[in-house]
C-alpha cells in the first residue's frame, strides 16, 4: 500500500514538472503536408498526440473485446458447468460414504452429464450399484473402467471384488494376475494373488509368486524361505499321493533345508528313510527337528527309528533325542511320561517338577501325570484326587490354533481347515471356548507306510499330534 502511494505521488510530480516546463517554454511547431500548413505550439501538438494515442488504444481494446468475448463467455460457462459437476461428485461420494445408493446414483448421473471425466463418475456409479445390490450394473461400470487405460487397474479391482463376492475364485485369480501385470508392486494384488493360488492348489505358481515378491521387496528373505518350505512340503504330499516317491522325498529334503524345524516334513522324511533302511539318517533328522522345534509328534517316529519297545529303551532313546535341549518343557514332559511307564518314580517326579516350574500353571496332562505318580508311588489317593481336580481346572494341552480364525486342531496342515489361511497355525494352548477339528489322516498314513506301526499306539496323544510346526 505504501509503495502504491509513493508511486502515485511520483507520477503526479513528473506530470506537474512537465506542465510547468511546457508553460515556461511553449515553443513553436510548423507542419507542411499536401498543401497544408499548420503552425502551433509544442504543448498543443503533444496534447493532440496523446489524445490520438488514447483513442487508438481504446479502439484496439474494443476490438479485442469483440474478438475474445465468445471465448470468455464459453470458458465461463464451462467453468460453471465444471464447478457444478465437481459439486455433484462431492455429493455423490458423501452419499456413498453415508450408504445412500439412490442419492449416489443421482449425483453420479448429474456429474456424468456435466463433466467429461468418466473415471470419477464410473467409480461412483459402480459403488452405487454395489450398494443397491445390482451386480449386473456394477459389473457393467467396472468393465467400462477396465476398457480405459487410466482406470483399468481400478476397474480390475472392482471386478475382482465382485468375483470374490460370488465365490468365483478362478475368475478372481485371472483378474488378479492381470492387475499384477499392471502394478506388480501393489500390496493387495500380490497378497490376494498368492492367496488365490494357494486356495486353488497352484503350489508351483504360488512359489514363483513368493520369489517374485522377494525380488520386489514386498516380503523379506526369511518369510520367502518359510513360504517355500511349506509349499515344498505340500508338493511332497501331492507327489506321495500320485505314487512318485522320488519327487516326494526330494521336496521333503528341500523343505527341511529351508526350515529344519518343519516337524511334519521331518516325520515323513524319517519314515521314508526308515522304510529304506537308512535308520541313522532318519534319527539325525528327527534329532535336529527336536532341537529346532521340540514337538511330541516326533517321539513315536524316533522310537520306530531307534527300534525300541520297552519303557527303559524308550527312556534312553528320548534322552538321546532331547540331549541338546533337556530342560525344554516338551522334553521334560516326554521324559516324565516314559519314566512313569518304566516305573522310575523318582525320575518321573524330578521331570514333572521341573516342567511345572517352566510354566505359570501346569497343564491338564501334567496334573494327570502327577495324579498317576502319587497313586502309583505312594498310594496316596487323597493327593491323587487333588491333582485330578486340578487337572479338571487346568488349561488343556497345546494344539494347533489358527492365528486368524482361532480354530484349534490336533493336526497341522498347510492351510487352516476353517478359514483357508496359509501357514496360520501356532502351537499353543487353546482358548477356553475353542473349536477342535478331530482328524486322523496322518495317523493312518504313518500306520500304512511303516511296518512298525503297532508302536504308534503306545502314546495316543502323540499320534494325534502327528503333524506340526510353529509358525514364524
Amino acid at each position: 500500500m505504501m509503495n502504491r502511494t509513493l508511486s502515485f505521488f511520483f507520477i503526479v510530480g513528473i506530470l506537474v514538472w512537465i506542465s510547468f516546463a511546457l508553460t515556461d517554454q511553449p515553443g513553436l511547431v510548423s507542419l507542411e503536408w499536401a498543401g497544408w500548413k499548420i503552425d502551433t505550439s509544442f504543448a498543443v501538438l503533444l496534447a493532440f498526440i496523446a489524445i490520438i494515442s488514447l483513442a487508438v488504444a481504446l479502439a484496439y481494446r474494443f476490438f479485442l473485446f469483440l474478438r475474445n468475448s465468445p471465448k470468455e463467455i464459453k470458458a465461463r460457462w464451462y467453468a460453471n458447468r465444471r464447478d457444478r459437476g465437481y459439486k455433484a461428485l462431492t455429493r455423490g461420494m458423501v452419499a456413498v460414504a453415508a450408504g445412500d445408493s439412490i442419492e449416489a446414483q443421482n449425483q453420479a448421473t448429474l456429474a456424468s452429464n456435466l463433466l467429461d471425466e468418466p473415471p470419477l463418475t464410473l467409480l461412483i456409479s459402480a459403488q452405487a450399484a454395489q450398494m443397491r445390490g445390482d451386480e449386473t450394473a456394477a459389473i457393467k461400470f467396472f468393465t467400462a473402467m477396465v476398457n480405459r487405460s487410466d482406470t483399468e487397474f481400478l476397474g480390475l479391482r472392482g471386478l475382482y471384488n465382485q468375483a470374490i463376492k460370488r465365490g468365483d475364485k478362478a475368475e478372481a485369480l485371472t483378474l488378479a494376475r492381470r492387475a499384477y501385470r499392471l502394478d506388480p508392486k501393489s500390496t493387495w494384488v500380490a497378497n490376494d494373488m498368492f492367496s488365490l493360488q494357494i486356495s486353488n492348489g497352484q503350489w508351483l505358481d504360488a512359489k514363483a509368486t513368493a520369489n517374485d515378491l522377494l525380488h520386489r521387496k514386498l516380503i523379506d528373505s526369511k518369510a520367502e524361505k518359510r513360504i517355500r518350505a511349506v509349499i515344498n512340503y505340500q508338493l511332497s504330499e501331492e507327489a506321495r499321493v500320485k505314487g512318485d516317491q522320488s519327487s516326494s522325498k526330494s521336496y521333503l529334503q528341500d523343505s527341511l533345508k529351508l526350515a529344519p524345524g518343519l516337524v511334519p516334513a521331518a516325520i515323513n522324511l524319517a519314515i521314508e528313510l526308515v522304510n529304506n533302511k537308512k535308520v541313522k539318517r532318519a534319527k539325525k533328522i528327527l534329532e535336529k527337528s527336536w532341537t529346532t522345534e521340540p514337538h511330541p509328534s516326533l517321539l513315536n517316529s524316533y522310537f520306530i527309528a531307534s527300534n525300541v519297545e520297552s519303557p527303559m529303551d524308550k527312556l534312553q532313546a528320548i534322552k538321546n533325542l532331547t540331549i541338546k535341549c533337556p530342560d525344554h518343557h516338551e522334553s521334560l514332559i516326554a521324559l516324565a511320561q516314559v519314566s512313569l511307564e518304566a516305573q522310575l518314580w523318582g525320575e518321573a517326579r524330578q521331570f514333572l517338577e521341573k516342567a511345572i516350574e517352566k510354566v505359570p500353571s501346569p497343564t491338564r496332562k501334567v496334573c494327570e501325570m502327577m495324579a498317576e505318580l502319587e497313586e502309583s508311588e505312594n498310594s496316596n489317593q487323597e493327593l491323587s484326587r487333588e491333582w485330578l481336580f486340578r487337572a479338571s481346572q487346568a488349561i488343556p494341552e497345546a494344539v494347533w490354533v489358527c492365528n486368524y480364525c482361532g480354530i484349534g486342531d490336533r493336526e497341522w496342515s498347510t492351510t487352516c481347515k476353517k478359514c483357508g489361511e496359509f501357514d496360520s497355525y501356532f502351537w499353543r494352548s487353546p482358548p477356553s471356548d475353542f473349536e477342535l477339528f478331530k482328524t486322523s489322516t496322518i495317523e493312518k498314513q504313518i500306520s500304512k507306510s511303516n511296518p512298525h506301526s503297532q508302536l504308534l499306539n503306545a502314546d495316543i496323544e502323540s499320534i494325534h499330534l502327528a503333524k506340526g510346526f510353529k509358525n514364524n
